[in-house]
């Protein structure tokens, strides 16, 4: 057995097949990485459950019931209801986030102060095959759509021409919005231009939104959250982000959306026109750790073509089963990772993690390379190899670029510092510095 490991070529076979073998414990350790993804969202989710989710905020919508008598005068023909989307919408809110633990897991959570106002202008029927005498009046209602009816803090009043109405839980109708609050409201039979404002006090996880449901739609956020990431169907037309928070502001045309100011039934989806600000925590600790572990196999090939080279060019015989255990700790370093960056810091955790592996393989490697030199270029080859992985899980927008750059390298290297191995010699001088140390 000893023999057939002295040969260059079962060597490298085996190498090359505890390197694929290594595959195995790396897929466990991203299995384990997922695993404790899902239970900080279930975590997370249950902060959410007991304050409120994420919020999308819609309307008003004023919705007026039609019917269309017979042309023989007995009974309805048609009948449905009327969708009618404000002439100007302006919203202006304040956005409250704090961080939240559950465990060791950590989620962010917002109240929200919101006025709204704005106007419905005249009730044009035209294009819709009604006539004013269609219209039930009486029976018209404001429909606001908030996600998560749990989040409301306060009780909810809509000031329209003078007139207060007290909303009320759920909707009388899912044609335009499904989860929200109603009012039943008075219209003359002028359809003339109806004024309104509320406020809404709003609890809410993760992101706020706005659906552009006026024909011009302004919207100004101002908040102390220093790394907003504005996210749907449009972004702030100015922003201004400081170390105190930031304010964004959106101005929106009917235009830009995909449905009109007024219609019948159900034709239409506002609630994909929605936008807003994400106050997520950005990647988290698990798409770090989990970025990093795919670079495992990298980071096991060149320590083991590292400690190959030194084979070679030293004269000096590894047993596998040392390749082995190297490979193995090479490994456990993304579980001391996933371990430590639940507690600390990723970078103190990836620093921690790093350090111990580099420290156990190099003392490791002492007994077996007889010198302090050549552990100490392991060692640097190590830390290298490190701070590189760790600089391109940072660059997000570079990592392909700088790691293929960076692989480009390493094997520029490689094949300079082996062009001058004569492999088909590699086998004799090899048997020849066994007989030596023996």
């Amino acid at each position: 057995m000893k023999v057939a490991f002295e040969n260059i070529l079962v060597k490298i076979s085996f190498i090359v097949i505890l390197i694929l073998l290594l595959i195995i414990p790396t897929f466990m350790v991203e299995q384990l990485i997922t695993e404790r993804n899902q239970r900080q969202k279930e975590s997370v989710q249950e902060v959410s459950d007991k304050h409120a989710q994420a919020q999308q905020i819609s309307g008003p919508v004023l919705t007026i019931p039609y019917a269309i008598p017979r042309e023989d005068g007995k009974g309805t023909r048609v009948s449905g209801l009327f969708h009618v989307l404000p002439e100007k919408l302006n919203i202006s809110g304040e956005l409250n986030p704090e961080k939240r633990k559950r465990g060791m897991y950590e989620t962010v959570v917002y109240g929200s102060s919101v006025h709204i106002d704005g106007w419905f202008d005249h009730i044009d029927l035209q294009g819709s095959n009604l006539k004013q005498e269609n219209l039930q009046l009486s029976k018209a209602y404001l429909t606001i759509g908030v996600s998560d009816l749990k989040g409301v803090t306060k009780q909810v009043s809509i000031k329209m021409n003078d007139q207060s109405y007290m909303f009320q839980p759920g909707v009388l109708s899912s044609e335009v919005i499904d989860h929200g609050l109603h009012a039943y409201c008075k219209l003359d039979s002028t359809l003339s231009k109806q004024q309104f404002e509320f406020d809404l006090e709003l609890n809410g996880t993760h992101y706020l939104r706005f659906v552009p449901i006026g024909k011009e739609t302004s919207v100004k956020l101002t908040s102390s959250w220093k790394d907003p990431s504005f996210s749907g169907n449009f972004l702030p037309s100015t922003r201004k982000i400081t170390k105190d928070g930031f304010i964004a502001k959106w101005n929106v045309l009917s235009m830009n959306r995909n449905f009109p100011q007024s219609w019948t039934g159900d034709r239409y989806n506002i609630d994909s026109a929605g936008f807003g600000v994400d106050l997520d925590l950005g990647v988290d600790v698990y798409q770090k750790t989990m970025r990093v572990a795919k670079y495992a196999i990298l980071f096991v090939a060149l320590t083991f073509l590292v400690f190959f080279f030194v084979e070679i060019m030293n004269r000096i015989l590894i047993h596998p089963i040392q390749y082995t255990l190297v490979g193995i700790s090479l490994v456990i370093f993304y579980v001391l990772l996933l371990a430590f960056s639940e507690q600390v810091d990723f970078g103190w955790a990836y620093f921690i993690a790093a350090t111990m592996t580099i420290s156990l393989v190099c003392l490791y490697a002492k007994n077996l390379l007889k010198s302090w030199s050549l552990v100490g270029l392991l060692g640097a080859i190590l830390t290298l190899l490190y701070v590189f992985i760790f600089i391109i899980i940072q660059l997000q927008d570079y990592a392909l670029l700088f790691g293929s750059i960076g692989i480009f390298l390493i094997l520029a290297i490689t094949m300079f510092f082996s062009r001058k191995i004569d492999w088909f010699q590699a086998d004799e001088k090899g048997v020849k510095v066994i007989e030596e140390i023996e």
